[in-house]
């Protein structure tokens, strides 16, 4: 899946390229419902982010493009791989077979390394809080920006690994093959994508939270011992004041650290079986492609394209906001129509009443009818 194509063969009858059809059939029912629950969940949260009221911060407008990549790896590989499984074989051109293979591992960089960048930002706001005063809205666009570029550059190899050719020479059987030199070359590929998309991820990404967790936790000891040396020679109501205000700060830091080591860990325990078994299959020099193995090639593979479905559930359940503002996209939009219409016709109405009464209002200009006028208006404006 992306990395070796469908180069998973079985002798099966007189066909000899032909395919386990029950492993076919299960990855074409896992990757349908996986492409429309991660189309379903990354669109909902980029509603709920057009919706919402509150100011976009640094983490959300990470959230977004996060969403955004998410979307590149549920269009561009998980969908391309569904339509792959149920043709079994490519039947397109030359150049079609060569975009697909770029825009599949394009999806995979932007994804992880987005979520890198997100995570650096965190350790930025915590670690090193006073450069989060210097341009910081700057700073993420560049971040983002950067990450957009490189997951471009990175995936330039695929145009020249890639193209439609034949599955086994003579055999009249074209894909969309990979071309490797022997008997390194399988190697190095495959070594290059797990070490560019996984394992230095995962090597930044833990350096970044052991500073975060060694910061934090520096940080509440000292907090701790100011505020108790504080309360001691102040008045209750003011201890109590300064105790809150650090349990907030501490909280809120708190909640966009733990959202993204849960999607640091999702992204670990969904991509971690499927870079284990493509190192094994080309440094074990026994590795043969029989059923079993073939049958743990696709299940690792379909674990890997759950990732695109957990992140934005992740991110509603961390940010309770965002899941109310995509709710009331929908459960909202038509009552909120519905409101304004209404709105509309009663001010329109008290408008008339309005201008009713000031037209025929006593000539002596007398108190009482403007008395009369205040109080319709305020029972006017009690009963909406």
């Amino acid at each position: 899946m992306g990395a070796l194509g469908n180069n998973t063969v079985h002798p099966n009858g007189s066909d000899p390229f032909a395919r386990n059809e029950e492993v076919a059939q299960m990855e074409i029912m896992v990757l349908s419902i996986t492409f429309v629950v991660a189309v379903i969940g990354n669109v909902s949260v980029l509603l709920a982010m057009y919706n919402t009221k509150k100011k976009m911060s640094r983490m959300h407008l990470f959230i977004k493009h996060l969403s955004l990549a998410d979307l590149v790896v549920a269009f561009f590989q998980v969908l391309p791989q569904l339509c792959w499984d149920i043709t079994y074989r490519f039947y397109g051109p030359d150049f079609l077979c060569r975009i697909v293979k770029h825009l599949q591992v394009m999806g995979m960089f932007a994804s992880t390394y987005m979520m890198v960048m997100m995570t650096l930002d965190r350790y930025i706001a915590i670690c090193h809080p006073l450069k989060t005063l210097q341009q910081p809205t700057q700073r993420s666009y560049i971040m983002i920006v950067s990450t957009w570029m490189c997951s471009l550059v990175l995936s330039t190899p695929q145009y020249f690994i890639f193209s439609l050719s034949e599955v086994k020479n003579g055999s009249g059987t074209y894909d969309c093959w990979a071309n490797f030199i022997e008997p390194w070359g399988t190697k190095v590929y495959i070594t290059w994508i797990t070490g560019g998309i996984f394992l230095v991820p995962v090597v930044i990404l833990g350096m970044c939270y052991g500073f975060i967790c060694h910061n934090i936790w520096k940080n509440i000891k000292y907090k701790k011992r100011k505020t108790t040396a504080g309360s001691a020679g102040k008045s209750g109501l003011i201890g109590k004041n300064s105790v809150s205000s650090v349990t907030t700060i501490s909280r809120a830091k708190l909640r966009t650290v733990k959202m993204t080591f849960v999607i640091v860990l999702a992204y670990i325990i969904c991509w971690a079986p499927f870079f284990t078994v493509q190192m094994w299959s080309v440094w074990d020099e026994d590795f043969q492609y029989a059923d079993s193995e073939n049958t743990a090639v696709t299940l690792s593979a379909l674990l890997a394209s759950l990732n695109s479905c957990c992140n934005p559930w992740i991110y509603m359940i961390f940010s309770g906001h965002l899941l109310q503002d995509f709710l009331h996209c929908f459960s909202g939009c038509h009552k909120t129509n519905m409101d304004f219409k209404k709105e509309d016709s009663d001010s329109s109405i008290r408008r008339t009443t309005l201008l009713t009464k000031m037209t025929n209002r006593s000539p002596t200009g007398s108190s009482g009818n403007w008395r009369e006028l205040d109080n319709s208006l305020k029972s006017s404006i009690q009963t909406e």
